[in-house]
């Protein structure tokens, strides 16, 4: 068990989509979860399925996704960080450096969870990565958090090598999948699939829970 995790990412959605596993298998240990997201996802493209949202309303409409889904997931300390969605690759890198800072000193986790540096394909992505790793690396050795990252982007398994960190969340797949559901506006199309296969026979059932169970990070070496 951990003492406190602090989860770090620039949008809605991130923490289901990228750790939603490891989210959910901390908290339900008792693990208490912060989550830090830096922009409502505002400029998303995609608006439900059909339509339910648009340009003006979609960023209230994340939001509101955005807390049910950590509620499914068992976050219970939310932290909207307020930056605009696709801008933080030109925000100023010191200054995301320090709000990462800040909020470790405040909240003293044992472990942080962000995407990989150099493979996770979005600017805002890398952008927070990048400052997630300076935050930590300005930290006394031997008082640093570990830091777990999600990588996505093509080659990094031949770049990175296998991941170190694998987690079974079989025991908490309907909490992922419940996420996954309350960020409709963003999901809707590809729930759709899961929900048809979760009515199925037993073989597509089970296939369907087991894209929820399974999840590999990378322990980041500083």
């Amino acid at each position: 068990m951990e003492r406190h995790v602090l989860v770090v990412f620039p949008h809605p959605d991130d923490e289901t989509m990228a750790t939603g596993g490891p989210i959910a298998v901390h908290a339900a240990a008792g693990t208490p979860v912060t989550y830090a997201c830096f922009t409502l996802g505002e400029m998303g493209r995609n608006m439900g399925n059909p339509p339910f949202a648009n340009r003006e309303t979609l960023p209230k409409i994340r939001q509101q996704e955005l807390r049910e889904a950590c509620r499914h997931l068992g976050i219970t300390d939310l932290r909207c960080m307020g930056f605009r969605d696709k801008t933080l690759e030109f925000e100023d890198p010191d200054k995301l450096t320090a709000l990462i800072s800040e909020l470790i000193e405040e909240i003293h986790p044992s472990l942080v969870i962000t995407y990989y540096p150099g493979y996770c394909v979005h600017p805002d992505h890398e952008a927070l990565a990048h400052a997630t790793v300076r935050a930590i690396a300005q930290m006394p050795a031997a008082s640093r958090p570990v830091l777990q990252c999600q990588a996505f982007a093509h080659g990094h398994q031949e770049a990175l090598g296998p991941c170190d960190v694998v987690i079974d969340a079989s025991s908490v797949w309907e909490k992922v999948y419940l996420a996954w559901k309350a960020h409709k506006s963003q999901t809707s199309s590809y729930i759709a699939e899961v929900d048809k296969a979760l009515q199925g026979d037993e073989a597509s059932r089970q296939q369907a829970i087991e894209r929820f169970c399974y999840y590999g990070l990378y322990t980041y070496r500083f």
